[in-house]
């Protein structure tokens, strides 16, 4: 039996911004986006209207900001924002959001955190008779595509892939693959190539260095929790 899309409801003030994530969506298996809303109150109206299971949510909204709204939304929520505050952060994850997607971001990142999302949805369908271990399953799914190291690619090593996590997160600065060759004792080729899957996963940032022979290395920071 086919499973039902997930009907997803995109709530940005821009535009144009708007259309692009409503692009991820439609792009993603198993998601459709069944409207867009620009405002709080066309957001709020829309879900009661339309019952989406999913809302990506932005924080900035022209008459109210989405951490406010979110509880009246009656749908699963996904905060989609540039507000990089720790309170409201805070208040969006407090108030029940299941994610909370920076501003700007690889199209890698949203979709990881939709898919990671359809596991959860899937884990906690209806009808289903769940015990403890069943619902520690489900949560551990919703937040799978936050673990660079759970979603290594195919034919990489979980290990290196755990040991690269460690000098970025640990790395005050930027760091080249070179630098973290030698911390961990891979190749810089394998290095390179480690880092490259963390850049599109969206788990650090790539920056360029000129150095002293006037030639650009590239660099590596990370954008998630640091130990």
């Amino acid at each position: 039996m086919t499973r039902e899309p997930i009907r997803v409801l995109v709530v940005d003030d821009d535009f144009r911004v708007a259309r692009l994530h409503a692009s991820y969506v439609d792009a993603t298996d198993g998601f459709e986006t069944v409207a867009v809303a620009h405002t709080a109150a066309d957001a709020v109206r829309m879900s009661e209207e339309l019952r989406p299971d999913l809302v990506l949510l932005d924080e900035y909204l022209p008459d109210s900001n989405g951490s406010e709204i979110l509880r009246r939304l009656d749908a699963a929520v996904l905060m989609v924002s540039a507000a990089e505050d720790s309170e409201v952060v805070r208040r969006a994850l407090a108030a029940g959001a299941v994610n909370y997607v920076l501003k700007p971001f690889p199209p890698s990142v949203l979709t990881g955190r939709l898919v990671a999302f359809a596991r959860f949805w899937g884990l906690l369908g209806p009808g289903a008779h769940l015990d403890q271990t069943a619902v520690d399953r489900a949560q551990q799914a919703l937040r799978m595509a936050d673990s660079p190291v759970a979603s290594a690619r195919k034919g990489r090593s979980p290990v290196t892939s755990e040991a690269i996590v460690g000098v970025l997160r640990a790395a005050a600065d930027a760091v080249t693959a070179v630098e973290v060759a030698e911390a961990t004792g891979v190749s810089r080729a394998t290095a390179q190539r480690y880092l490259s899957d963390l850049a599109r996963d969206g788990h650090v940032r790539l920056t360029l260095r000129y150095g002293t022979t006037g030639r650009p290395e590239h660099c590596f920071e990370w954008l998630g929790r640091r130990d």
